[in-house]
């Protein structure tokens, strides 16, 4: 049993930091990509009906972001797709998205407990951190790998929490919006220190605490199953005992995948073996990446621990597939509740456009995406599988990557060197100044 981060495992973690990339880094396809799939796609401006309502080898550093005469979706248009979600809470959306079927997967060795019957929702007011936000705009994030907040001009567009991949003893709030805490695990070894997470916990009280970030990739915290689990059941107590109203995450598996759910069946064996009692999660998070699963080869390759060669195999246009995108969280969300979590939220803390314009995702591509991807989760509602504290919604909250980035500028918001806003920073300003 752990009791602190050790000397040895500060030297691997800084080794580690020093390797990674803060955020969703994920090895990209060679420069030139795959001859079998077009690289050209056509944005859509709706939602395909079959997904909305039915259900539904060195890293490459990409090309900046085009100026700011790129094409991108029209404000006007922003304007009228703000209006269809404004305010959810109030106004719900009568159209419930009807299950899926399930993609097929190994089954797990941990039996799956039974869903509890969802108790009747209180006023948004009453809730903790993220499951039910009184404002559209609640639910809207952004990812801070570069500066602070701060640091960039979001006019009547300042999102309603962020991260930055970090804990603070002081984050800064500006208008009062939410800041999620995160600890980083690298094998066995956690950062901060137990002390100095504790410490942030008391003094931040009722914050998300994010265990781990994408603990599934070799590259980012690099951590079996049994060894996340491990790490999770010294860190939940400690912060629960510091802060009795914290929010605690599991930490993001980088996509919601098979592969990546059967992952996340060994951390809940594991828990069960190594403590005696169910794993306890406030609230679940994932990630939202489209990224291939195979040994060797771009993507986000094999979970740490797992034996398989290979999960699935997207290839480059799948990474900005609304079909797919829908599914992996409709999928996710079958998961919860088959596990006995659909009365818990649900965060989707990372996802975006990690691809370069030449692979065939211009401005116009990636705004699209981004508009669809927001309408999606602030709307999406399931009465069998969504949240029923929420009106049975999907998703209570969702962050973009990124504000700003150097190594993967496509989903830039801001310019992070001048910190001027992009062409695609103003689509995000228009959609949540729309959703105030």
């Amino acid at each position: 049993m752990k009791t602190g981060h050790p000397g040895r495992g500060a030297v691997l973690f800084a080794a580690f930091l020093a390797a990674a990339i803060i955020g969703g880094c994920t090895v990209l396809p060679p420069e030139t990509p795959p001859a079998s799939p077009t690289v050209t796609r056509t944005p859509t401006t709706t939602l395909t009906p079959t997904v909305t309502l039915t259900p539904t080898p060195e890293p490459l550093v990409p090309t900046p972001l085009p100026s700011a005469t790129a094409t991108v979706a029209p404000t006007t248009t922003i304007a009228a797709r703000a209006e269809a979600v404004r305010d959810p809470v109030t106004t719900p959306s009568t159209t419930a998205l009807p299950l899926m079927t399930p993609t097929q997967r190994p089954t797990s060795t941990s039996e799956p407990a039974t869903a509890a019957a969802p108790t009747p929702p209180p006023s948004a007011a009453a809730l903790p951190w993220s499951p039910a936000p009184a404002r559209a705009r609640d639910r809207l994030g952004v990812g801070v790998p570069l500066g602070q907040i701060t640091d960039y001009d979001w006019g009547d567009g300042l999102p309603g929490w962020y991260l930055n991949w970090r804990t603070e003893l002081n984050p800064q709030r500006p208008a009062g919006i939410r800041f999620a805490q995160m600890v980083h695990i690298f094998e066995d070894e956690y950062l901060p220190p137990l002390a100095r997470i504790q410490a942030i916990a008391a003094d931040n009280p009722g914050s998300l605490w994010l265990i781990g970030n994408e603990p599934d990739v070799a590259w980012q915290d690099n951590t079996t199953p049994e060894q996340y689990a491990e790490t999770y059941g010294i860190l939940y107590p400690a912060i629960k005992q510091a802060d009795p109203t914290a929010q605690v995450a599991i930490g993001g598996v980088s996509q919601p995948t098979p592969l990546r759910l059967d992952y996340l069946d060994r951390v809940l064996a594991a828990y069960q073996n190594q403590y005696g009692n169910p794993m306890p999660v406030d609230i679940w998070n994932v990630h939202a990446f489209i990224l291939r699963e195979e040994a060797d080869s771009w993507g986000v390759g094999i979970p740490p621990g797992m034996d398989a060669t290979q999960g699935t195999l997207y290839e480059i246009p799948d990474h900005t597939d609304m079909a797919i995108f829908q599914k992996q969280l409709v999928d996710f969300r079958r998961w919860m509740a088959a596990h006995g979590f659909r009365d818990k939220p649900l965060v989707v803390s990372e996802y975006g456009v990690l691809m370069p314009d030449t692979y065939g995702f211009p401005p116009d591509v990636v705004s699209q995406f981004m508009l669809d991807t927001f309408d999606f989760m602030l709307t999406a509602r399931d009465p069998e599988i969504g949240y029923a504290l929420d009106d049975n919604r999907l998703v209570q909250a969702f962050c973009w990557y990124s504000t700003a980035d150097t190594r993967y500028p496509t989903p830039n918001l801001f310019d992070p060197e001048t910190r001027a806003v992009t062409p695609l920073g103003e689509v995000f300003q228009a959609y949540a100044a729309g959703i105030a």
